[in-house]
């Protein structure tokens, strides 16, 4: 099936309050809403080399009139504020590498809580926690003891599917399902309640809509995306800034019941070849602009305060450097009146510039620096800039005007801390009974059916039902990445008090009509079912760990695939519910169950799923399948971008059955197109099996090598050996000895060298799981990468318990600091010996600081 839309037109000159009209006609070429049309417009020549014509881009119509007092107030603000405070308002650090008395110091003008920040480093800390900082880092900033004028930070935080750094928040489906829903108000309504509850502990900011339209599923953000047609994505944008903000000119916006928002990533995130996170978009212009920025257009003329810069390139250039894109068309043709943050350390990025120095990000049109572990560096350097003429006087000015300009309209220089603010510690409010129905509605439009075999749903809630499966009774799966930590992981039942998991909902609602529920992960009931749900799908994660190279489902292990058999060879009846950030190649599964639901990443509220798989019961459905497919799903494993001619898509875009629609699927050819063996991303070792393109050597210091293919294996000179042991099952791990004798390695290797630089952009760990069998009390036991030096594991691994596993972090930056080139890593791993010592490894992985039971102490304090 294609997934093409029909050409474009020539893109309308300016878009106002008839914009959802305008976008429909101006940026689709007349397809409008038709649910058989997927993706875009099909590609006209066009100038593929980069260039940008801001001539050809459409003129938005910013809806807030220029406020006289307002711009009174900035200007008198202005003249009064030395060169300091100026540069101090245009640099953001992170609550993890600055206290309230760097903010008191420096006078920096926002802080933000990255993925893996929290109060006291606890990434379940409580709500009061989170407030009692918000009060800590106010009162710094207007405290004028020192001299310094009192200017309010503003605070932002990635409140991206309801507050969810926060223990207790309601959490909504991510954008992948909210797009199936197809509700705009319902989207509104969730706006609304994430901007109340994370106003409760004390945030102003949320880094929030993403407004990408992936075009390629293989990119491990897809699932924040509401969908890869631009017309569903520009209606959610506007109904998201929205509910956020309030509507712009209502006497309600960006009170202290809402929050502002970063529209985000500006621009092409989500067209990078092969869906590469940070990658490059080779987009032409007329994509660039018809695809990309549809929900840029909506989302601004809708009042959104703030852009965020995207760490993605254009044909080779740094969004965060790309002066055309951020200042000729988002401030010039879009008329963007509020200001454009950085991502973390997207500045750093740029040729010519580093974490801690880059007055080009600003010169291109960036106004506040997202310099979460580098704000010192770039403050300092800045200062210089401005003062060598380096970056222009005129160019800082305008960008404190802007976010001064965003401060004033939000009220911030006359409210109180804020505790004290309305919502301020009303922490009932997380997860309150109203808000859990919201979020569970939104469960039941976004789930969507693709086969109902026989009509095997509804199920009656008065027979027997087994749930199975390891997503069943799963919290953290079922929420995703972006949840209490960056990746998704590392959290515990606990942590979601106010949250029903699939089981739950299933098994109150299933003992409610006098039905009998099992719950047995494994599926080994204990009495045969009538029928069974499966409930299973995809690990969280987020950025970089969700990059995937082709659709296949888990590579590897068809542990999910075996239990919907082995049920099915028991002759009972199932349903597969699949958990997704987004549609993956799944014929053996589609083909093995009777029916398959699709039920993305649905949040807190997993009763939602049980609302409409189940009859009420008299016999009645309560609820009916919505959902439909705002990605097309494919047909082949191979390729997963939409737009590529070799694309072919199973179920097209807008694709969903109901209950009145026969649900008769047939066979679906079950030959992925791919042969070999394929790792999960990010996974260098597991189960004996090096990723492919890697191999393993051992080394003495003579340079005597052997390359490891079987075990067990060792120098000649027994500096090294390599044998196989226990740890989750029979020979999946590796115990490397050391006789110490002579200095010896074992390394990973990689062909081609593999670029880690994104990964080393951010708090990732490389993660092994390990035992120490024998950890030396003098000597050398260190890690590297790459031509880095070693960095010293021996001590962390003295502290441990000798023979027991656990999971040993060390951070990438650490590894870079020592001396590895992170952008062409020919050796991912190198454990180096010089005394008797043994290690046993069982996972060798890139991770998120969650994943770590312990964290390798960096050289040098880095």
């Amino acid at each position: 099936m294609s997934s093409k839309l029909a050409g474009a037109r020539a893109p309308a000159t300016r878009i106002g309050t008839t914009l959802a009209m305008a976008v429909a006609v101006a940026l689709l070429g007349g397809c409008g809403r038709s649910e058989a049309d997927t993706s875009a417009p099909a590609a006209t020549p066009a100038a593929a080399d980069g260039s940008i014509n801001p001539d050809s881009w459409p003129q938005v119509e910013w809806p807030l009139k220029a406020d006289p007092e307002i711009e009174k107030k900035i200007d008198e603000l202005l003249a009064s504020m030395t060169l300091e405070e100026k540069v101090g308002q245009v640099v953001q650090g992170d609550i993890a590498s600055l206290t309230p008395e760097d903010v008191r110091k420096y006078r920096l003008g926002s802080v933000l809580a990255g993925g893996s920040s929290d109060p006291g480093g606890k990434y379940n800390a409580r709500p009061e926690e989170w407030l009692k900082l918000a009060d800590a880092f106010w009162e710094a900033s207007m405290d004028t003891s020192g001299g310094g004028k009192a200017i309010p930070v503003i605070w932002g935080i990635d409140a991206m599917h309801g507050q969810s750094n926060v223990v207790g928040a309601t959490l909504f489906p991510h954008n992948v399902g909210l797009g199936a829903t197809r509700n705009i108000e319902l989207q509104r309504r969730i706006g609304e309640i994430t901007a109340q509850e994370t106003r409760t502990t004390g945030m102003e900011w949320t880094f929030a809509p993403t407004v990408a339209v992936p075009q390629d599923v293989r990119w491990g953000r897809a699932y924040e995306g509401y969908s890869e047609n631009p017309q569903l994505v520009a209606d959610f944008a506007r109904a998201m800034v929205e509910g956020l903000q309030g509507k712009a000119g209502a006497p309600d916006f960006l009170d202290d019941r809402h929050v502002m928002v970063s529209v985000k990533h500006f621009l092409g995130d989500g067209g990078t070849s092969n869906g590469r996170d940070q990658g490059d978009t080779l987009a032409t212009e007329q994509e660039l602009r018809e695809i990309h920025a549809a929900g840029y257009v909506t989302a601004i003329n809708a009042g959104a305060q703030a852009v965020m810069a995207s760490f993605n390139s254009y044909h080779g250039t740094k969004l965060h450097g790309h002066k055309p894109l951020l200042t000729d068309v988002l401030k010039g043709r879009f008329n963007f009146n509020g200001f454009v943050v950085g991502d973390w350390n997207g500045h750093g990025q740029i040729p010519g510039c580093s974490n801690d120095d880059c007055p080009a990000t600003f010169a291109a049109g960036l106004d506040m620096a997202m310099a979460p572990d580098s704000w010192k560096g770039m403050y300092e350097t800045t200062l210089a800039a401005v003062r060598d003429g380096t970056l222009a006087q005129e160019r800082l000015d305008d960008a404190v005007r802007r976010i001064l300009r965003v401060k004033f309209l939000m009220g911030l220089f006359d409210k109180p801390k804020p505790s004290e603010r309305a919502l301020g510690g009303k922490f009932e409010l997380l997860g309150a009974p109203e808000h859990r129905e919201v979020a569970r509605q939104a469960v039941r439009e976004s789930l969507v059916l693709l086969k109902n075999q026989g009509g095997l749903l509804p199920l009656s809630p008065k027979q027997r039902v087994l749930v199975a499966g390891d997503g069943a009774d799963n919290l953290a799966k079922q929420a995703g990445g972006w949840t209490l930590t960056w990746q998704g992981t590392g959290t515990t039942r606990a942590d979601f008090p106010n949250a029903d998991s699939i089981w739950q909902g299933l098994e109150r609602a299933v003992k409610a009509a006098g039905g009998n529920a099992e719950l047995a992960v494994d599926g080994k009931y204990k009495a045969k079912p009538d029928v069974a749900v499966v409930v299973f799908g995809e690990e969280p994660y987020a950025e970089f760990q969700g990059d995937i190279a082709n659709l296949l489902y888990k590579p590897g292990n068809d542990a999910d695939l075996e239990l919907i058999k082995r049920l099915k060879a028991d002759g009972i009846p199932v349903v597969a519910v699949f958990l997704t950030g987004r549609p993956l190649w799944m014929n053996r599964e589609i083909n093995a169950a009777d029916a398959f639901v699709v039920a993305w990443l649905p949040g807190s509220e997993g009763a939602g799923v049980a609302d409409v798989l189940l009859r009420k019961a008299d016999g009645s459905v309560a609820h009916d399948f919505k959902g439909k497919l705002s990605f097309s799903w494919p047909a082949q494993a191979t390729e997963g971008n939409v737009r590529s001619p070799d694309y072919k898509a199973l179920f097209p875009f807008g694709h969903g059955l109901t209950y009145a629609d026969k649900g008769d699927l047939d066979a679906l050819p079950e030959d992925s197109g791919i042969d070999g063996l394929h790792a999960a991303p990010g996974v260098y070792f597991s189960n004996a099996m090096l990723a492919p393109g890697l191999a393993m050597r051992v080394e003495n210091a003579q340079n005597h090598t052997a390359q490891i293919t079987t075990v067990p294996a060792r120098l000649h000179d027994g500096s090294i050996e390599v044998t196989a042991v226990d740890h989750q099952r029979q020979e999946d791990s590796r115990r490397f000895a050391w006789s110490g004798t002579t200095p010896a390695t074992v390394s990973v290797y990689a062909e081609p060298a593999v670029d880690l630089s994104r990964e080393t952009n951010g708090d990732l760990l490389l993660v092994l799981t390990v035992r120490p069998d024998s950890i030396p009390a003098s000597g050398k036991l260190g890690i590297s990468a790459g031509r880095g030096q070693p960095v010293s594991l021996r001590e962390s691994l003295a502290a441990l318990p000798a023979g027991e596993w656990t999971t040993v972090g060390v951070p990438l930056k650490c590894l870079a600091h020592a001396g590895a080139d992170a952008s062409a890593l020919d050796v991912l791993l190198r454990l180096h010996g010089d005394a008797e010592a043994a290690l046993s490894v069982s996972r060798v992985a890139i991770g998120a600081v969650s994943e770590a039971e312990h964290i390798v102490d960096c050289p040098r304090g880095e």
